[in-house]
Formats: structure tokens, C-alpha cells, sequence
């Protein structure tokens, strides 16, 4: 009680219906990290161009062990409230930005994670055995993108391509997100992983 007291006096808590909510000062502080993460500052050029080239919905995450944290968020024309929202958090284990990161590790981290993980079905083609993941993130490295079909939402489908730092780690990754309503997977794949390789790419070299 006594910390949720200081907590709003800061401002990083609020009073709301039934108790304390979040603060705008948290609001503020999201405000300042991403002003000044060299990431956000070099990649949303890039995003930008590829949100114009695939007019789809293009989001940055930050590896974070077991998720991927939504920092960049460039929205299609018929996203829904949480798809606009940065700092959600989804698995690693089957989102194509995560698999891509995956893909970009050494097979004893990938094996350490995927142990770790609540590998639950999200949907029911969400892909939760050991074996079929790491298929697929052998696929990832033969191609270089991750394609992933209603793993997290039934109807969208997504391309991932890792981000790396200087010395090649994993440290984020770019999704591009399609409907299935619109989109054949193969004709997703074909006009969509190339833009993100080399946006990726780009980011990369940046």
C-alpha cells in the first residue's frame, strides 16, 4: 500500500475504478525510451517505406527471451484496437518474428526456450511440438524469413525477419501481417518476404 501511495504521487499510478491504474508518467517514460532507442530512430525510415510497398500492416519487436515486445507499430486499414497498441507482448515460439529470432540463435538457446516456453495452441494450427518448431526454424535459415499461418490470430498470416546488433545476435524482428481473406500464402510469400529481407537488411547495416 505504502509503494502504491509513492507510486502516485509520482504519477505512475492513478486512481480508478476499484483501485490504481496506470499513471501517465508511464506514458511519458514510453514517450522517452522511444525517442531515444537507437533502434526506433533508424528503422522507422525503413518501416515507413515498407508499410508504402506492402500496404499491409508492418510491426518491430524486441526479443525478450520467451516473447516478442511490440515496439513499432505501423497499422493496415483494418487492424484491431490491440494491433495499434505497442509494448504487447506474444510468444516466440510461434510468431514469425519470433521464429526468425529463433532461427538466428544457437540450437541449444532455441532448444532452452522452446523448453521454457507455455507452448499452448493460441489457434488451432498454432504449431506447440518441440519437432514441427524446429523444422521450422531450420526452414527460416534456408530462406531467411519465417512464415507463420494463423499462429496467433485465425485469418492472418505473417512474414518475420530477425534484426541483429553489429555482432549478428538476434535483437528484434520485423513482421508484416496479411489476411487470408486477401492473401494465398504463396503469393503472400512471394511479394511480401523480399521487402522484409531487405528492410531487415537495411536496419541491419544501419
Amino acid at each position: 500500500q505504502r509503494m502504491a501511495h509513492t507510486l502516485g504521487k509520482l504519477g505512475y499510478l492513478e486512481q480508478g475504478n476499484g483501485g490504481f491504474v496506470p499513471g501517465r508518467r508511464l506514458l511519458e517514460r514510453s514517450f522517452d525510451y522511444l525517442r531515444t532507442n537507437p533502434l526506433v530512430g533508424r528503422s522507422i525510415p525503413i518501416l515507413t517505406e515498407l508499410r508504402r510497398n506492402v500496404k499491409e500492416r508492418v510491426d518491430l519487436s524486441l526479443f525478450s527471451d520467451l516473447s516478442m515486445l511490440y515496439l513499432v507499430r505501423l497499422q493496415s486499414k483494418r487492424d484491431t484496437f490491440f494491433a495499434h497498441l505497442i509494448g504487447r507482448r506474444v510468444p516466440t515460439f510461434c510468431t514469425s518474428g519470433g521464429r526468425a529470432v529463433l532461427a538466428a540463435l544457437p540450437d541449444e538457446e532455441v532448444l532452452d526456450i522452446l523448453a521454457r516456453s507455455d507452448r499452448r495452441k493460441l489457434t488451432p494450427r498454432t504449431t506447440t511440438e518441440i519437432d514441427e518448431i524446429l523444422e521450422q526454424v531450420a526452414r527460416v535459415r534456408d530462406t531467411g524469413y519465417s512464415l507463420a499461418i494463423e499462429q496467433v490470430q485465425i485469418g492472418e498470416l505473417a512474414v518475420g525477419v530477425a534484426v541483429t546488433d553489429k555482432q549478428g545476435v538476434p535483437i528484434g524482428a520485423i513482421h508484416v501481417a496479411g489476411s487470408l481473406s486477401e492473401w494465398e500464402p504463396e503469393n503472400f510469400e512471394k511479394r511480401v518476404a523480399p521487402l522484409v529481407v531487405a528492410a531487415a537488411t537495411a536496419i541491419n547495416s544501419g
